[in-house]
């Protein structure tokens, strides 16, 4: 089992806790969070909300077609995202920073925009707009935990954060399928830490810890799985090593329902590089060599990579970009 932290003992007995923090975070990449002060009953409303929408017909669902937004943002049909060049069986919504977009955008500038959200389900904009906002206070705490775990200062990373922070949230839901078991293909995250709230009794997730070592990870009652990405990893020199992970699709006649946040810096950002400890250093793996995925250090320009593969239908219709 992954370890679990509570965040709640950062105040009380914090040199034990940024210990632990740190173990995880370069042991495995992958921990569960306790502690964090996001109530039981805030999280059954999410639920809820995502229920309801799941059960709207298909033409209330695609009004917010990603297909509409060169933005990248709403709703994906099933097997309208893809990992690693195969197709997902998911359903998804994707939501962002509710900003201008930008005139004459190029690259990954495209990002910036509005959301789009269903005139069937008013409750649903202020709602994940507030969920957003909490999920990111606990993220920012993290961070600031793993700054000084690693020896640097506490706001270290905050310029990167403290304009138009590119967050990005999903609400999924995975269906039982006996014909695709790839819920989503195994992948590394692109920002630098996630946020996965789970429905109680939903499974596939699962973990690499080593080469084709898969580890199951169910959700644990009132906490949040967190894991690196790959920023961290660039800022940390491979020190903390984003993980890959994947879902595999239920049986037939049960489904998945996740709500990942990704706590992400501003497009433009250039994630700090951290001076690590000699003691540290000594340790550190250096930033994975992987031809196939590489890893920017400017945040947009590893968004704009996995936006794009993910979603090569949005990408053709609104930027023209054509699949290798």
């Amino acid at each position: 089992m992954l370890p679990v932290l509570d965040l709640a003992a950062a105040e009380g007995d914090p040199d034990t806790f940024r210990s632990e923090l740190l173990a995880a975070a370069h042991e495995s990449g992958f921990f569960y969070l306790v502690g964090h002060g996001v109530s039981k009953e805030k999280a059954e409303e999410i639920f809820a909300l995502a229920r309801r929408f799941i059960a709207l017909g298909d033409e209330e669902k695609n009004e917010i077609s990603q297909l509409k937004s060169p933005h990248f943002r709403g709703y994906s049909r099933l097997g309208g995202e893809l990992t690693n060049g195969a197709r997902d069986w998911r359903e998804q919504i994707d939501i962002g920073p509710e900003r201008e977009p930008i005139t004459d955008a190029e690259g990954y500038w495209n990002l910036q925009g509005p959301n789009l959200w269903p005139s069937a389900l008013p409750e649903l904009e202020p709602a994940l707009t507030a969920w957003g906002q909490g999920m990111s206070a606990v993220g920012l705490r993290l961070l600031r935990q793993w700054a000084l775990a690693l020896g640097a200062d506490e706001g270290v990373f905050d310029d990167a954060f403290a304009h138009h922070p590119a967050t990005l949230m999903k609400v999924v839901r995975y269906p039982g399928s006996a014909e695709n078991p790839q819920g989503v293909g195994a992948h590394k995250d692109s920002g630098v830490l996630t946020l996965l709230l789970v429905e109680p009794g939903s499974r596939g997730l699962q973990v690499e810890l080593a080469t084709n070592e898969w580890i199951d990870v169910p959700p644990l009652d009132g906490s949040f799985i967190v894991n690196i990405g790959e920023l961290l990893e660039v800022a940390t020199q491979g020190y903390l090593r984003a993980t890959r992970h994947r879902v595999l699709a239920p049986e037939p006649g049960v489904d998945r329902l996740s709500v990942p946040f990704f706590l992400s810096p501003a497009l433009d950002a250039v994630v700090p590089i951290v001076s690590l400890p000699e003691e540290l250093a000594a340790r550190s793996r250096g930033v994975e060599a992987d031809p196939d995925n590489p890893i920017f250090s400017t945040y947009g320009e590893n968004a704009w990579k996995s936006r794009t593969r993910a979603h090569p239908d949005v990408a053709q219709l609104h930027h023209g970009i054509t699949p290798a």
